[in-house]
């Protein structure tokens, strides 16, 4: 991604989907996690084929821009839900859905510390803001015990479990169509919505509201995928937390080239990084989230064919935990407005195929 496309896009498996790999397919359904990662390849040779074909650019560009800040925005919101749980300010309720968590836990409180430090530290315009904010909350963590540095018996040759052990003969009978579909269906639309907001949060949109090197972009991601798979995880996506380092200057490919050295790196030190605790770099997705929110005013709240669908994906990205969703319901809502309102020469023809498949798919998720 850094040396071919030169984006600041960092590429992982993706959260929402190795869920789906672990409790839905493996757990649920019973699929043997090789054949699993199977299907994670051949919905990486499918990208592929989407991609050389043009496929995943048209989507790209028929995407209304109107939703592009929606889209950046409601990534926002997403990643400072994901801080604001990960640090125990916010928690589960049965009654309210989620409500305030106890602010005198230790483990939140130091999370609150650290958000006000880079805050402050951003306030005073310090570039490395987040970076100081977690270390200097790791170190009082560490001092105070509520992070505790306990190192485990690590060996590299462990990767070896997982690697090469995909089955893909398994993976290709008929009934894993399905399962191949789904990581494919919901890598395509997060990869998309991620490109957006990051896209945007970094200023990588032309005047033509079109990102250059987009092909690149994508055939690098659809290659991760399948070369994930091979290495023995769920599906490698370009990730929302890129928008950290885009929101801390990153605006090149060396961005994601360090974060990738970053990450071999960390293989021979894992116990170490390991230290560093949810309360510290909590704070940080919280502040990238707050950050990631000034792209609303680019939205013109008083027409609503322009704010409802906007709205709704912004919404449905966080409270889905979804990006693929609130794509799903922006693409729905504004293609049936536009209908509504009998402009139907200006929503693109693809935007319709996309909305019936959408529907099509939340049909099929309610049987």
């Amino acid at each position: 991604m850094g040396a071919l496309a030169r984006y600041p896009i960092a590429m992982a498996p993706g959260m929402g989907l190795n869920a789906y790999f672990t409790y839905t397919v493996v757990k649920q359904m019973g699929v043997p996690w090789q054949a699993a990662l199977g299907a994670v390849f051949l919905s990486g040779v499918a990208f592929l084929v989407l991609t050389a074909a043009g496929v995943r650019q048209l989507i790209i560009s028929t995407i209304p821009f109107e939703l592009y800040a929606a889209v950046a925005a409601g990534v926002g919101l997403f990643i400072a839900l994901i801080g604001f749980r990960n640090s125990g300010i916010i928690v589960p309720s049965a009654a309210t859905t989620v409500t305030l968590g106890n602010l005198r836990e230790p483990a939140t409180a130091l999370a609150v510390f650290g958000l006000l430090l880079m805050a402050a530290l951003l306030a005073w315009r310090v570039r490395a803001a987040m970076l100081i904010g977690i270390l200097a909350t790791t170190g009082l963590g560490l001092v105070t015990g509520v992070a505790r540095f306990a190192p485990q018996a690590y060996r590299l040759s462990d990767l070896a479990a997982t690697a090469g052990k995909l089955d893909l003969r398994a993976a290709a009978r008929l009934g894993f169509l399905e399962i191949v579909f789904v990581f494919l269906f919901i890598d395509l639309f997060d990869n998309i919505g991620t490109l957006v907001a990051v896209g945007k949060r970094a200023g990588l949109f032309d005047h033509a509201n079109r990102i250059p090197r987009v092909n690149r972009i994508l055939f690098a991601d659809a290659t991760a995928t399948i070369v994930g798979s091979v290495a023995g995880t769920s599906t490698v996506v370009s990730y929302i937390e890129s928008a950290a380092g885009v929101a801390a200057g990153g605006r090149t490919g060396v961005t994601a080239i360090v974060t990738g050295g970053l990450f071999f790196l960390a293989l021979f030190v894992a116990p170490a990084v390991g230290a560093i605790p949810a309360a510290a770099t909590a704070p940080a997705l919280i502040v990238v989230g707050s950050l990631m929110m000034q792209v609303v005013v680019e939205i013109d709240w008083r027409d609503p064919e322009v704010s409802v669908p906007a709205f709704l994906t912004m919404m449905t990205i966080p409270l889905t935990y979804s990006i693929a969703n609130g794509l799903a319901f922006g693409f729905c809502a504004f293609t049936l407005l536009k209908v509504a309102r009998g402009k139907f020469a200006q929503v693109h023809w693809f935007v319709y195929v996309l909305t019936a498949l959408f529907i099509g798919r939340f049909l099929y998720l309610a049987g």
